[in-house]
């Protein structure tokens, strides 16, 4: 309707939406300041528990792939950008950022423990791939009823299953390539923990001793 009052009427006509139409943009406003919320939110608790401002940007990361994987299983299933599919897209943020939490705090600890970033960062993508794997296909399959639209008066929330389906889907493939990519381009240098300095003082005295 806006596009068409710009080709056709003057600044004379004013027009206005009324009912489930002006819900939808009301509804919409409101989820786009929900879904911004709810990043900073993630972000700030993120900050405080690693003590970083970087590692949490590289987690946050996954929000826009689950994002672009949401949008794409929306169109790919000619399903419409309406409230439900909102709601799914404002689900998926604490959905998929728990992959990158996953990688950057076991890469974390085993830098702590004097091993290279790229060594790190190799093996906890290796060690958590299960985990990551499990969580992921628990969500996708728990939302799959929705999205297969099962029950009574299930076809409204189709959208949403789409959404958590596809976008939970999209970001897994790509959080395994692109959080361990970004995580060795911007992860700041650390230091070992005390405890594990005074144990490698103490094998190098034993061994000093066998010498």
């Amino acid at each position: 309707m806006d596009q068409i009052k710009a080709k056709v009427l003057d600044d004379t006509f004013t027009t206005d939406l009324g009912g489930e139409s002006r819900d939808f943009v009301e509804s919409s406003s409101n989820t786009t300041q929900a879904f911004g919320l709810a990043v900073l939110l993630i972000f700030l608790i993120l900050a405080a528990q690693f003590e970083s401002f970087i590692d949490p940007f590289i987690i946050i990361l996954t929000v826009p792939m689950a994002v672009a994987g949401a949008l794409f299983s929306l169109w790919l299933f000619g399903q419409t950008w309406n409230i439900f599919s909102q709601i799914g897209t404002v689900m998926l943020i604490g959905l998929v950022t728990k992959n990158g939490i996953l990688i950057v705090e076991f890469a974390n600890q085993l830098r702590e423990q004097g091993k290279s970033k790229i060594d790190a960062i190799l093996e906890a993508s290796e060690a958590r791939l299960r985990p990551i794997l499990m969580t992921s296909l628990a969500i996708s399959l728990g939302a799959l009823p929705i999205a297969l639209s099962l029950g009574a008066a299930a076809t409204s929330r189709i959208g949403m299953g789409v959404v958590i389906v596809g976008g939970t889907i999209f970001s897994l493939v790509l959080t395994l390539f692109v959080i361990p990519a970004m995580y060795l381009m911007w992860s700041r240098t650390r230091k070992h923990h005390e405890e594990f300095d005074h144990i490698d003082e103490y094998e190098k005295e034993i061994k000093h001793e066998k010498a």
